[in-house]
């Protein structure tokens, strides 16, 4: 398995998921979001709708609503509990993390084709110390990564459909984002657009 370092504690894995492995999980997924649909969040005060929509499955969920962010047990909308990973995202924390306790969230972001995702940081969680995986499948995205600062500078990577990167250690919590989609780049999805599967540990393991 071909990995590049591209800075401390930020490793890309191109092609991590063959196009059988990419296919498998998509039907997951669409199990995951028959059983808990994807919904529009928004922005803590302001309401403002993301551009992407989103999902989680996992014992615990990440949802963004005026009230703030938090992790949550139930869907925000119909209240029923997330569905479980699937076996080949467990996997995938298993071999890429190097962390020994399981993650307890998956979210799950689709992006249409104008939709981006703005420079944040993942930091709700307990365990700093467990690193975020990020599984990709789909379309070409132009990942944008810094530093620990707003202000750093940052650079720029294509992630396509299959790739996997891992933040840990000194970058667990880096600015990222995604600047946009190149289309037509997948034809995994019929309609287009991007689905991207991060794995987090929230609470510290007992």
């Amino acid at each position: 398995m071909s990995s590049i370092t591209l800075a401390p504690g930020l490793v890309y894995h191109p092609d991590y998921l063959d196009r059988s492995a990419q296919e498998g999980l998509l039907e997951a997924l669409r199990g995951i979001t028959r059983a808990a649909p994807l919904y529009t969040p928004r922005m803590p005060r302001t309401g403002k709708p993301f551009s992407v929509r989103m999902t989680n499955c996992g014992r615990l969920g990440w949802v963004s609503d005026v009230q703030g962010y938090r992790y949550q047990p139930t869907h925000p909308e119909t209240g029923e509990p997330w569905p479980a990973m699937p076996d080949r995202v467990l996997r995938a924390w298993e071999e890429l993390s190097g962390y020994s306790h399981p993650p307890d969230a998956c979210l799950i972001n689709f992006y249409e084709p104008k939709a981006r995702m703005g420079m944040h940081q993942d930091k709700d969680e307990e365990a700093f110390d467990a690193p975020v995986v990020s599984l990709s499948l789909g379309d070409t995205a132009l990942f944008r990564y810094g530093g620990l600062d707003r202000s750093d500078p940052t650079k720029s990577v294509r992630l396509r459909s299959g790739d996997a990167i891992v933040f840990g250690g000194p970058a667990r919590l880096i600015h990222h984002g995604i600047d946009r989609l190149i289309p037509e780049t997948s034809d995994l999805l019929p309609q287009g657009g991007r689905l991207n599967l991060t794995l987090r540990r929230v609470e510290k393991p007992l």
